[in-house]
């Protein structure tokens, strides 16, 4: 598993180099909408708390009633950490992984009503029947898929992308009763709406269209609902799998039921705005065009036709630099503006919305982790509106991955392998 996350890292490394080298700067669609400026106060002291550095490719926290931590590993576990720092072996029952590429077993969520049910939602990517569960090498999602023709493709099954809930034992040993409630289209970010729906991300399947990892190099716009059913996508379900009543497309035969929005290339940070009650995601996106977005019912967000990026150098086989993307516009009539981003990007990952009270000069900012820049950025929000960004915890060199506010109002990160918890003040 090193091994494997050494190659991802390294590709990262590189095409942030690359980005940072020779990308221009996009033209943003309004003042603010990128290259925010420093924070008037800069954050006050806090001391950084290691949990435990005993994880393997930690990918989502969740807090259990009792006090432990629930993480998932993408590499396919699951694990109850302790608050001294007792790392459990992995909890059975949970189904075959594939982890290929970006793809593995990704975020958890509580029920509402955990404490009395013990239910819980994960998503991950599953293996094709009659294969086994495994880790396989990065070229067998992308080189050698995106390079062959649609037909081809279409002719592949390589794996899906799958939610699941499922009943966490009394001894929280084993998961019961898993259930399979999304088949398709929602294997990154899951976050639960005021509504009580489930609102869940899923990166853009550019295998299931003509397409390929980075988008296309012309316009996309004569066929929408192939982008509405196959761009990434924020799918809405309840929470026993059903379709709620009124999503945004149930009226057109042609676009898959669960579809709430698209035009997203993979949202890998998903949060609700406590003040709105909105969806608010992190896009990481190609070359120069990570983002931020506003997530509405029904809207478009650009992908693979509109953005800010352009596609990764590294994976030009013609040597070209800078290619666009799509039609080669940042903005289009009819495509939600991002209210943020990111050129050079930084790679980002998970989202969240402070709220508590043991970091007041924090309250109300959005914290979004950086994997390849390896920072946690906060951000200082005015409405729909960023208006100061701070790199925070840079010093320790490690790709942040999630960010949660536990229920004793503290910060807790996952860094590189480790879990991380944020204390007011110097030790």
């Amino acid at each position: 598993m090193k091994g494997f996350g050494c190659v991802l890292a390294a590709c990262a490394a590189a095409a942030m180099a690359t980005a940072q080298a020779q990308a221009p700067l996009a033209k943003p669609a309004f003042p603010g909408q990128t290259n925010a400026p420093a924070p008037s106060r800069p954050s006050p002291p806090f001391t950084v708390e290691t949990i435990t550095n005993r994880l393997t490719s930690p990918w989502s926290i969740a807090f259990l009633p009792d006090r432990n931590i629930l993480v998932t590993e993408s590499i396919g576990a699951m694990r109850i950490i302790q608050p001294d720092g007792v790392v459990s072996m992995p909890i059975a029952g949970v189904p075959g992984v594939k982890v290929v590429g970006a793809q593995g077993l990704h975020d958890v969520v509580l029920d509402p009503d955990f404490a009395r049910n013990r239910t819980l939602y994960f998503t991950y990517f599953a293996p094709p029947r009659g294969e086994a569960p495994g880790l396989w090498p990065l070229e067998f999602f992308y080189e050698r898929v995106w390079t062959k023709s649609l037909a081809e493709r279409r002719t592949m099954n390589i794996g899906m992308e799958r939610v699941a809930r499922a009943r966490l034992s009394d001894d929280d040993r084993s998961l019961q009763d898993v259930d399979v409630i999304l088949d398709g289209g929602g294997e990154r970010r899951m976050v639960l709406a005021p509504d009580g729906t489930l609102l869940v991300t899923g990166a853009d399947r550019f295998r299931f269209y003509d397409s390929d990892l980075d988008g296309v190099e012309h316009d996309f716009t004569d066929n929408p609902d192939i982008r509405r059913n196959f761009s990434g996508r924020v799918v809405r379900i309840n929470r026993d799998g059903s379709i709620p009543k009124d999503n945004p497309w149930l009226g057109r035969a042609t676009v898959l039921p669960e579809t709430y929005a698209h035009g997203l290339r993979d949202p890998e940070g998903a949060a609700i705005n406590p003040a709105t009650g909105e969806l608010w995601v992190a896009d990481h996106g190609p070359q120069g065009g990570d983002e931020i977005d506003i997530i509405r019912p029904g809207r478009d967000y650009g992908w693979p036709d509109v953005s800010y990026g352009r596609q990764y150098d590294a994976r030009r086989t013609d040597g070209r630099k800078n290619v666009p993307v799509g039609n080669g516009a940042s903005s289009m009539k009819g495509v939600e503006e991002p209210i943020y981003f990111w050129d050079p990007d930084i790679g980002t990952s998970g989202m969240m919305f402070y709220t508590g009270d043991r970091f007041p000069e924090w309250k109300g900012n959005l914290f979004v982790g950086g994997l390849p820049v390896q920072y946690l950025a906060r951000l200082v929000v005015n409405g729909e509106r960023i208006v100061a960004e701070e790199k925070l915890l840079a010093d320790l060199k490690q790709r942040i991955r999630d960010i949660r506010q536990g229920p004793d109002g503290l910060i807790y990160v996952l860094a590189g392998n480790s879990l991380l918890r944020l204390t007011p003040g110097r030790k």
